[in-house]
C-alpha cells in the first residue's frame, strides 16, 4: 500500500515562495507539507545562484541567495512543515474537499489546498557545444562556491544576467575573467553590464568559444574563441569556463493536471487561484495581467493564495487573518 500523507495544505516547490509559503501556512495554524523534486532546500536560488547578490528583497539592500535561502528554511521551521525532498508531484484527483497528489514514488498526499510555487518547472542548462565532456573538468554551468576560482582565469560564455552576476562577482577573486557573447548586443540588466564594461573583465563580442583544451591533469588550461564575423581563432588561457547559456525548463507532469496554461506558466486570477478547485499557484510559475518576476513579488503572492486556500480549508476562516505584528 503506499503511504498516505494527510495535512491541511500542500506546498509544491520549495523555493523562496514555497518556503514563505510554509511559514504563513504555520501563522494561519495550517498543517503544511513541502515537495519538491531537487533534494535540497531554496529551489533555483540554491541550485542556480546561492553566491549571487540578491537586491530585490525588501528590508536586505543585499542578501547573497545561500543567506536568504538560510532565513527562509529557518522561518519557515516555526510551521513544522513535512519536507518530501526529492520528489515530483505527478498526478492529481479531486475527492470531495480533499485533493490527493500522487508523487513519483507513489506517495500519496491527501490536502485541502494545494499551491504551486515550481518556479521555472523541471530545469536544465542549455548546453556549451563546446563542452561537451568537459563538465567536472572545468567546465560549470552553476557557481555554488566562488572562491573554487580564486586565483584562476576564468572565461564566462553568454550575454544575460546570469554571464555578466558571475563575471561581476568574480572580477575581484580571479586573476583574469573573460566574458565572451556571440552578439554585440547583452540581455542583462543595464547597471551589471556597466559595472563589468568599467572593470578589469575583458569582453570578447561577437564570438564563440569552440574548442576546450586539456592541460597535463586532463582540466580545462585553454580555450579557443572565434570571432564571429572574421573567423579567426585566438586561445588564451582559462582554469574554469561557466557556461551561463540560460536554461531549458518545462512544468513536467503538471503539464497534465489540466491546468490552464498560458506557454509554460500557469494562469491565476487575483486570489492565486487556477482553474482547478482548491489548487492555487504563486511566484515565477504564474501568469496574469502585469505580471512581474521578481522574488519579492512571489512572496506577497503566496501570502494570497494561503489566505484564500485557508477559506477552501475551512469555510468559517477569514481571508484576512489580522497582522502577524498584532496581539491577541
Amino acid at each position: 500500500m503506499p503511504e498516505v500523507v494527510e495535512a491541511d495544505l500542500l506546498i509544491v516547490g520549495a523555493g523562496p515562495a514555497g518556503l514563505f509559503g510554509a511559514y504563513y501556512a504555520g501563522f494561519r495554524e495550517l498543517r503544511v507539507v513541502v515537495v519538491d523534486s531537487l533534494p535540497e532546500l531554496g529551489g533555483q536560488v540554491t541550485a542556480m545562484y546561492p553566491e549571487k547578490a540578491i537586491l530585490d528583497v525588501a528590508g536586505f539592500p543585499s542578501i547573497k541567495g545561500r543567506d536568504l535561502v538560510a532565513n527562509l528554511v529557518e522561518q519557515a521551521a516555526t510551521a513544522k512543515p513535512t519536507f518530501l525532498l526529492g520528489r515530483t508531484a505527478n498526478g492529481v484527483a479531486h475527492d470531495g474537499d480533499r485533493v490527493r497528489v500522487t508523487l513519483d514514488d507513489e506517495t500519496i498526499v491527501d490536502v485541502g489546498a494545494v499551491i504551486l510555487t515550481a518556479g521555472i518547472g523541471r530545469f536544465q542548462p542549455r548546453p556549451l557545444p563546446a563542452g561537451e565532456g568537459w563538465e567536472g573538468r572545468g567546465l560549470a554551468f552553476f557557481v555554488p562556491h566562488l572562491d573554487v576560482y580564486a586565483g584562476k582565469d576564468v572565461v564566462v560564455v553568454g550575454g544575460g544576467d546570469s554571464a555578466f552576476d558571475w563575471a561581476h562577482h568574480l572580477e575581484p577573486i580571479a586573476r583574469s575573467v573573460t566574458l565572451v557573447h556571440r552578439r554585440t548586443a547583452f540581455r542583462a540588466h543595464a547597471s551589471t553590464v556597466t559595472a563589468v564594461q568599467a572593470s578589469s573583465t575583458e569582453i570578447v563580442v561577437p564570438a564563440t568559444v569552440t574548442e576546450l583544451v586539456a592541460g597535463p591533469d586532463g582540466s580545462v588550461a585553454e580555450v579557443e574563441i572565434t570571432d564571429a564575423d572574421s573567423g579567426e581563432t585566438h586561445r588564451r588561457p582559462a582554469q574554469g569556463v561557466i557556461a551561463a547559456l540560460g536554461f531549458i525548463a518545462d512544468l513536467g507532469p503538471l503539464k497534465e493536471w489540466g491546468l490552464t496554461l498560458d506557454k509554460r506558466h500557469i494562469v491565476v486570477d487575483t486570489a492565486m487561484r487556477t482553474n482547478l478547485p482548491r489548487v492555487y499557484a504563486a511566484g515565477d510559475v504564474t501568469e496574469y495581467p502585469g505580471k512581474v518576476r521578481l522574488i519579492a513579488v512571489g512572496f506577497g503572492e503566496v501570502a494570497t493564495a494561503v489566505n484564500n486556500a485557508a477559506v477552501d480549508i475551512d469555510p468559517t476562516a477569514h481571508v484576512f487573518p489580522g497582522h502577524s505584528s498584532e496581539g491577541s
